[in-house]
């Protein structure tokens, strides 16, 4: 998906009028971010998620929630990168409960060539020896003879940073509602306030709104890991099994995740859960007498690029904020930024900024190329 803020005729280039409110629907990562800087911005804020707990229930309770700018670059776009950092410094910022201690990058001596590859596509890192490493992890001793240490990095245990957030948006005058649903279409917003502008983060329910956002499964353990010391992600290369580990508190530790190209929500399959286990106890064999407090498996948002937008359509008083299947902890108080900005003034370009015209076309385009090539869509 290429950022299109210019807008086709016919479509206004920002509100026809300051709202006199700003309803966020979805208290994922993306919605708290919106509600808070929303609020900050001046606007009478509420924040809506039809679950009685959606700091335990939404798709980001699932993220790795490693704000990794630098090592997103193997596999990203190149403005991941750059506004990744943008991201990472917003929330070094608010949230004091981050953890700086960078992150690192291992591999078994036989797939020595998977970190080769990555430290190639990648800057920010400090080649490790064996000796280095274990000065950082003495856990990992002896274990790799090569890492790569990239020290700007953070990450954040998600619930108690959604939690954090729900409180700075309540210090700012935000109202939060929890358990209550709400109808968000263009002619269906009895329940919200008149002259208000919606911005609609919920993810996969949005679907029908956002042709070709597509769902893709994810799935993580959590366990409880007293002999396991790392104070920092690591992630593990391995060609079919790619691995990362993530620090929690009390000794609780993130094992995650798998990728699958599937909307199905269903609980997490065998065939992962060994996987994932099976690779942590390669990282670190200490993990073999973790007590698994959690497996867990979610469905994200995706848009063909895999990087999250907001997408306006300012002639239905709506926005959207979705596609955080990956990135999302790390750009949501960037794509925040963003929407507030285009709604204030008229809209200037923004490389994560489209709109609703943009991606319906788009969809629309590569439907009739299916069509045409036989295919069904």
């Amino acid at each position: 998906m290429r950022a299109q803020t210019e807008l086709p005729a016919g479509h206004p280039a920002t509100l026809s009028r300051r709202p006199v409110s700003v309803s966020v629907i979805g208290a994922g990562i993306l919605g708290l971010w919106q509600a808070l800087v929303f609020a900050r911005a001046g606007y009478a804020v509420t924040l809506r998620d039809r679950s009685p707990d959606p700091l335990a229930t939404s798709a980001s309770s699932y993220a790795g929630a490693m704000l990794a700018p630098d090592c997103e670059a193997e596999a990203a776009p190149a403005v991941v990168r750059r506004l990744g950092h943008r991201g990472l410094a917003l929330w070094r910022a608010e949230y004091p409960g981050l953890v700086q201690a960078g992150s690192l990058v291992v591999a078994p001596t036989r797939d020595r060539a998977e970190l080769v590859r990555f430290a190639r596509l990648t800057a920010g890192h400090q080649d490790l020896d064996e000796a280095g490493l274990a000065a950082l992890e003495p856990g990992l001793a002896g274990r790799y003879a090569r890492a790569l240490y990239f020290p700007a990095e953070a990450h954040v245990v998600p619930a108690a940073a959604m939690a954090h957030l729900v409180g700075a948006l309540v210090d700012a005058g935000g109202v939060v509602q929890f358990g209550t649903a709400a109808t968000v279409g263009p002619a269906q917003r009895d329940d919200l306030p008149a002259g208000g502008l919606v911005v609609d983060c919920r993810g996969l329910a949005a679907r029908d709104d956002l042709p070709g956002l597509r769902g893709v499964r994810g799935e993580r353990v959590v366990v409880r890991a007293r002999d396991v010391t790392l104070t920092r992600p690591v992630r593990l290369l391995h060609p079919r099994h790619p691995l990362y580990v993530v620090p929690w508190d009390d000794g609780r530790f993130m094992i995650g995740a798998t990728v699958i190209e599937s909307e199905d929500a269903g609980p997490a399959t065998v065939r992962s859960t060994l996987e994932l286990l099976g690779a942590a106890y390669t990282l670190d064999p200490a993990f073999a007498e973790a007590e698994i407090l959690d497996i867990g498996a979610g469905v994200r948002p995706a848009f063909d690029d895999n990087v999250p937008h907001v997408v306006l359509d300012l002639a239905h008083d709506r926005v959207f904020v979705n596609g955080a299947y990956r990135h999302g902890f790390l750009l949501a108080p960037v794509l925040a930024e963003a929407c507030v900005q285009a709604l204030q003034g008229p809209i200037e370009p923004h490389p994560l900024v489209v709109h609703a015209s943009a991606i319906k076309g788009a969809h629309q385009s590569a439907a009739s190329a299916l069509q045409v090539s036989g295919q069904v869509v």
